[in-house]
């Protein structure tokens, strides 16, 4: 059931409540629709974009007007695959429109898509261009930037992986507030992922690994670090990237990828002696060989499980299948009753949208020592997942991209006994006074 596309869609076209604003006002182009689309669509669909069409004028939206019904009604754009109905709802950066946006759209199509009054149109917005740091507006530039040895990407070919190590150039150990990785302009559409991982020198003089600093997939907008928790970029370190590339028709001479780092500062008031440490944690759904083959025009479950011996919170959640993956879930299991608890799930999976679901602050899960985190994916190798590329072939674990992956990054903030206690007791105190305050305005 979970990996049915064409079942998710179904659900998904359903018609939600109409909004207020459709009984008092004619719903037009100038008043509503070119807010909703500007606000939501232009960021990709814009000249130069990559968007398919640009949705920057009356003009340019007029003829999709349907499709763009179509595709808000299934919740296929903005492209943002978190399940609507189940686990937690409180996402940083969530793309996801709301049901009055959504039937406001749908209201205008029905009704002919009225431009109204153009005096009515706000003004122009301008974004980010392709190869420019996305964060940068609401954080400014980073404050440290790591660039890869260059590497020349040829026009056509199979996967291909690039693995340099570089200097960071950190001088001093620093918490990150954020963290972007960029491809360049030129490979970005041949730069399928990317990861990052410090290195530091041992007693030995020997480079090993500190920690994960990033990791980027087509579509994934960047990470942000909660301000109670410190991942720690350390001095004197080396950067090792892992670079996968798919060439794309272009050829791209001495490419690098770059990864932006910005810290806390005296503005932000942040108390580094007062913090928990965060890391990025890469957790697979297999036996960790990759070592399962799905039948051609057949289907498949993987699932992991991992335990923690201490209290941790968990921060975010990046699932990462291909395309014949189309579902991944997220639980977690408390062994001393038996319970299973359903945080989030992603049922309708596009390789071509890679997001990184950070949690509102006071909404991530929390875990207690001894539970654990079930984590499922589901794949599709049939005729019926539109994006499986060829439902003859046998698919096994693997790098490439007509390979499949079954694995998520999570952010994980490591507690102590009190800290997780105090959480609890003020995420229950919360939801009381919340509840109480319902029950005052009734």
């Amino acid at each position: 059931m979970i990996g049915s596309r064409p079942l998710y869609m179904l659900f998904a076209i359903v018609l939600l409540p109409a909004p207020a604003e459709a009984a008092n006002e004619e719903i037009t182009y100038a008043n509503q629709v070119s807010r909703i689309i500007q606000d939501n669509c232009q960021n990709c669909h814009q000249p130069g974009g990559i968007g398919p069409m640009s949705l920057t004028s009356y003009d340019e939206v007029r003829p999709w007007a349907p499709l763009i019904r179509l595709k808000v009604l299934e919740r296929e754009m903005p492209p943002f695959q978190y399940d609507h109905d189940v686990g937690i709802q409180e996402l940083k950066n969530d793309w996801r429109l709301s049901d009055g946006d959504i039937n406001t759209i749908v209201a205008w199509v029905d009704t002919g898509s009225p431009i109204g009054d153009p005096e009515n149109l706000p003004s122009p917005k301008s974004y980010p261009a392709i190869g420019e740091w996305r964060l940068a507006d609401e954080l400014g530039p980073p404050d440290h930037i790591i660039r890869s040895s260059p590497w020349d990407v040829p026009a056509e070919g199979q996967d291909l992986w690039w693995r340099p190590e570089v200097a960071t150039g950190i001088t001093e150990s620093r918490c990150i507030k954020a963290i972007e990785s960029l491809p360049s302009k030129a490979a970005n559409g041949s730069t399928h992922h990317l990861d990052s991982e410090f290195l530091v020198q041992n007693e030995s003089g020997e480079w090993v690994s500190f920690s994960r600093l990033s990791e980027y997939a087509q579509g994934k907008l960047g990470e942000r670090v909660p301000e109670d928790t410190c991942r720690r970029a350390p001095a004197n370190s080396r950067l090792l990237f892992s670079i996968h590339y798919y060439p794309d028709g272009n050829a791209v001479p001495d490419d690098q990828v770059s990864v932006g780092i910005w810290y806390h500062d005296e503005a932000d008031n942040f108390d580094e002696s007062a913090v928990y440490t965060q890391d990025l944690q890469f957790y697979t759904l297999d036996a960790g060989d990759d070592d399962y083959l799905i039948p051609p025009h057949g289907k498949l479950m993987t699932q992991g499980y991992y335990a923690f011996d201490h209290p941790v919170r968990i921060d975010s959640w990046q699932p990462h299948l291909h395309l014949r993956g189309v579902a991944m879930a997220m639980e977690i299991f408390y062994p001393e009753t038996g319970q299973r608890e359903l945080v989030s799930q992603s049922s309708n999976w596009n390789a071509g949208w890679n997001h990184n679901y950070i949690y509102e602050q006071g909404f991530q899960p929390l875990i207690p020592a001894g539970a654990s985190i079930i984590l499922t994916g589901w794949y599709d190798n049939t005729a019926g997942n539109p994006l499986n590329p060829d439902p003859d072939q046998w698919v096994g674990g693997g790098q490439r991209t007509t390979d499949e992956m079954s694995h998520a990054w999570i952010a994980i903030t490591h507690l102590t006994d009190e800290g997780y206690e105090e959480m609890l007791l003020e995420r229950n105190s919360h939801d009381q006074n919340s509840v109480a305050t319902s029950g005052d305005v009734q």
